[in-house]
């Protein structure tokens, strides 16, 4: 065993070699404790406070095992951050001479044969669109590894990205013409020799999980599992353990028949007539939905016969399509691979059709729910729990399971985390922060706020907050619960701004990519963001830039959301309290992630504002604010004010 404890001190090679590293206890206690995990082949839940250096707790103990390490990150920001920063920084301070790799998504990498199809196909939304695919095909001779993130030069929302990568479904595996020179048979054959492999949560369960795409060999052979950001695992778990279909998938499938078609059967005319009445066919069926943003379950789909029509009547014109495909299936193996999705989405489509099923074994369950959005309807199958499915994935190769992030615990209490994965043998540990919240951050509950569903009640949080941004010069977060929100507190810091002539910068969530916003927001030192739940996690903005977050309403689920209506109702057949054991367990974990965002630095100073009256008129409401760093607490918007003008002292 390695001395930990010298390593980690002000004298040991990481403060030696690391610049501005200092000693934090609770970094040292926590990877003594993912240590003795990985030593010992366990599974422990590790909750960690901003600040207390998780990176480095388990970092350290996975480099030292001598082991395969497979780490999986939430985002793929902590992904590059993992790769490019702090692994090669820690393995060089410790000496030792592990080798790692990056591993994404296939939709990551540049797919050569898809690239030079469009090249030669030519067709493009706009001018832009087309230079776009000129720089990716340089960039395509230059690059080793072939990922997009590092290619600056085209926006990660260009339409050119789509037509230049490959998907699970459109990729031809060992058939395709450009095989050997394939960037993510490239990245994949690294992390199968590497000591640490960085994937991310999407991957993992996609490829090494369910192990869909020949990664089987990767999970196997490793000795160690970390998720970072765990707190997400049981959604992206359910995703991937679930199956969906949708009028994307249709209208993909469509347009690369098409162009295959032109590639390999130019000769034969009814296919890309069939294409273009599969592809209106899938958009009819979204135009049957009358509005947008829309989950249904299963009993409320059926409410609509005409949408019901409209699936049927694409289930008949991919039935024709695959008619005509099959026809010409074997003239190249993108039409044979087109026809084996065609198969697999018709399988699909056909469930959907016949009367809803009994299910007897309530814990595998499945819940079948419709996503509506703007361009597009899913149809979802997503398991009542992942808890059984997950913990037959642990079984069999012992290897050490390491669960860490700041919010995985609702006070100490990490029940409803473990009961969620099945880990209800796995040990926990819980270390606070260092950072010194009771003098550092304030949190504000503004009095005398109408109950959140109130017609009224963003104008109420608009009213309550314009003298606390006001205070902070700006320099602030505005996080919401919903879009609608967040689009009607906009539009009153704008009216209100306006009014009392004050210019801050007033940012939206989806005016630019959460990158671009994030850097704008920096750089200018006193914005207004208003967003929603893309940045209530995984983002980090040190210094004064970002000295107010406030919160419109507690982060509950809408409970008539159908997968979470179904959890519910299967707690309470149990005989279970739903909103203590599941309800307010992820709220607090929400609230948490949200709370977050205000001190991400030793240095950094600011307040938190939650506006919704039920932390403090609720008895669940204490459970939610204890369960948050201690800072001090207020309800005087006059102490927020002080707090701000002796923001110099």
């Amino acid at each position: 065993m390695h001395d930990l404890q010298h390593l980690f001190s002000e004298t040991g090679p990481l403060a030696r070699t690391i610049p501005g590293y200092r000693l934090r206890p609770q970094q040292v206690e926590m990877a003594g404790r993912i240590a003795a995990a990985i030593a010992g082949n366990k599974a422990l839940v590790a909750e960690a406070g901003t600040g207390t250096g998780k990176t480095f707790a388990y970092l350290v103990p996975a480099l030292l095992s001598g082991g395969k390490v497979v780490i999986s990150t939430g985002t793929k920001t902590l992904q590059d951050q993992l790769f490019n920063r702090d692994l090669p920084m820690v393995r060089d301070a410790l000496g030792l001479p592990a080798t790692i790799a990056l591993l994404k998504g296939r939709a990551n990498y540049v797919c050569p044969y898809h690239l030079e199809r469009t090249e030669k196909e030519g067709r493009f939304q706009n001018r832009a669109e087309a230079g776009h695919i000129r720089i990716i095909a340089r960039f395509a001779k230059a690059t080793r590894t072939g990922d997009k993130a590092e290619l600056s030069a085209v926006p990660e929302d260009s339409g050119a990205w789509a037509q230049a990568i490959s998907t699970r479904d459109n990729c031809l595996g060992q058939d395709c013409p450009h095989y050997k020179a394939c960037f993510v048979v490239a990245a994949r054959r690294e992390a199968m020799t590497a000591d640490v492999v960085v994937v991310n949560h999407h991957l993992f369960f996609a490829d090494v999980m369910l192990r869909d795409d020949g990664l089987g060999e990767l999970l196997p052979a490793c000795n160690t599992v970390i998720f970072d950001e765990a707190h997400q695992l049981p959604e992206v778990a359910g995703l991937f353990f679930g199956e969906a279909v949708g009028t994307a998938q249709v209208v993909e499938l469509a347009r690369d028949t098409r162009l295959e078609a032109i590639a390999g059967a130019k000769d034969y005319a009814p296919l890309p007539e069939a294409c273009r009445a599969l592809e209106k066919s899938a958009k009819d069926f979204r135009l049957a939905f009358h509005r947008e943003g829309l989950r249904l379950s299963e009993a409320q789909w059926r409410e609509h016969p005409q949408a019901i029509e409209a699936l049927a009547a694409l289930e008949g014109e991919l039935g024709e399509f695959m008619r005509h495909l099959d026809m010409q299936a074997t003239r190249s193996e993108g039409l044979a691979n087109c026809l084996a999705r065609a198969h697999d989405i018709a399988l699909r489509l056909k469930r959907w059709l016949q009367p809803p099923a009994v299910q007897d074994d309530e814990e595998n369950a499945f819940i079948k729910w419709v996503e509506v959005s703007t361009y597009s309807v899913t149809l979802n199958l997503t398991p009542l729990s992942v808890a059984n499915i997950f913990q037959r994935q642990m079984e069999g190769h012992p290897r050490a399971w390491i669960f860490t992030s700041a919010t995985l615990a609702v006070g100490q209490d990490f029940a409803h985390y473990r009961n969620e994965l099945g880990l209800a043998e796995a040990e926990a540990g819980l270390w606070g922060s260092p950072f010194d919240y009771g003098s550092c951050a304030l949190l504000y509950a503004p009095p005398e706020m109408p109950d959140p569903n109130s017609p009224y009640y963003h104008e109420a949080v608009l009213e309550a907050a314009w003298p606390a941004i006001r205070a902070s010069g700006g320099r602030a977060f505005v996080l919401c619960t919903s879009l609608r929100a967040m689009r009607r507190i906009h539009e009153l810091l704008k009216e209100r701004m306006e009014r009392d002539g004050l210019d801050f910068p007033l940012l939206l969530q989806g005016e630019g990519s959460k990158t671009e916003l994030l850097e704008r927001f920096r750089f200018l030192g006193n914005a207004i963001l208003v967003a929603s739940q893309s940045f209530w996690e995984g983002v980090d903005v040190r210094g004064e830039a970002l000295s107010l977050v406030v919160i419109d309403k507690l982060p509950f689920a809408p409970p008539d959301d159908p997968v979470l209506s179904a959890r519910i109702d299967h707690l309470k057949r149990q005989g279970r309290n739903a909103f203590f054991e599941y309800q307010l367990p992820r709220a607090v974990i929400s609230m948490k992630q949200g709370a977050g965002r205000l001190i991400r630095d030793e240095t950094d100073r600011g307040v938190l504002m939650v506006c919704d009256p039920r932390l403090i008129n609720k008895p669940y409401g204490r459970r939610i604010w204890q369960s948050l760093p201690p800072m001090r607490r207020t309800r005087d918007i006059a102490e927020v004010e002080a707090f701000f003008e002796n923001r110099e002292s």
